[in-house]
């Protein structure tokens, strides 16, 4: 194979940190076509496209991903030897860039990101959104993993898979008190006030129609679509919350809140989605494992 020419792999590593042609040829000093044919020999050396078009941006391709990390890592490489040089020496590190619903537990959160938590060698890379936005960086290849609450249904993309990471029990959850200790479900659902996700969720769909079931219509003081208020709000109310016990797991061990009452055939579901991908990110082995 013949030696990688490091003029087209920077001139590739500016435009993908610019986004454009123009903005790369302004910041290289070049003419655009000269950019461009220097960007297709080093396209048909690596054998892959590393762009796709959409509208006037350029988007990276999977294998543009994997280039450009390469790219990053060989510049922070030569910049690591000129720091050294001067006494001032760093460390190259891996990057998992990972996407999680606003509205996800941060407790599942870390429990799923403790392994590579704190090594000096990973760089973590953690962005929030709606599950829209989160899988569209998946197929930009911007997150390598989204976690989430729920799989993708069956006729979504065939490149995405959704991997079961865990089931956790719901329960409900509130202050201690000696009235609770006698708590009947769900029949003291008729008087007791409760906090609930939101509609979207599908634990509070599971709950309202064990609810419905039984004839009850419950108090309720408050829909909550985001755990951490969800949390915040467990601890602050009088009521009770319809919640996963890790996501008030502190809560519980320090006995500000306790657990009234398991729900039966109630769980909550944690998903990794991934992409189908050539070049996968060797990080997510340690942390799927199927």
């Amino acid at each position: 194979m013949a030696a990688l020419n490091y003029h087209h792999l920077r001139y590739f590593w500016a435009i993908a940190h610019e986004g454009s042609l123009t903005r790369a040829s302004e910041r290289l000093n070049l003419s655009q076509s000269a950019l461009s044919v220097q960007l297709a020999k080093l396209e048909q050396q690596l054998g892959h496209p590393l762009f796709e078009r959409a509208g006037k941006r350029l988007l990276l391709t999977e294998a543009g991903r994997i280039a450009l990390d390469y790219a990053d890592t060989v510049f922070q490489a030569g910049d690591e030897l000129v720091s050294t040089m001067q006494g001032r020496p760093l460390n190259s590190r891996q990057v998992l860039r990972v996407g999680a619903l606003t509205t996800l537990s941060r407790n599942f959160q870390l429990e799923f990101l403790r392994p590579l938590v704190g090594r000096a060698d990973i760089e973590l890379i953690v962005r929030s959104g709606t599950l829209r936005d989160l899988l569209a960086q998946l197929e930009a290849h911007s997150v390598d993993v989204v976690l989430a609450n729920s799989a993708l249904k069956e006729d979504a993309q065939a490149s995405l898979r959704s991997h079961l990471l865990d089931q956790q029990p719901v329960a409900l959850v509130g202050r201690p008190s000696e009235q609770r200790r006698r708590f009947r479900f769900p029949e003291d659902l008729r008087t007791e006030p409760i906090l609930l996700p939101s509609l979207d969720s599908d634990i509070r769909f599971g709950f309202d129609r064990l609810l419905e079931l039984a004839g009850i219509r419950p108090i309720i003081i408050a829909e909550v679509d985001d755990m951490a208020m969800l949390r915040v709000l467990a601890r602050e109310s009088d009521g009770l919350t319809l919640v996963p016990p890790i996501v008030v797991r502190d809560e519980l061990a320090a006995g500000e809140l306790v657990e009234v009452c398991p729900i039966a055939n109630l769980s909550e579901t944690f998903y990794a989605i991934t992409q189908k991908r050539r070049f996968p990110n060797p990080l997510l082995a340690e942390l799927i494992k199927r």
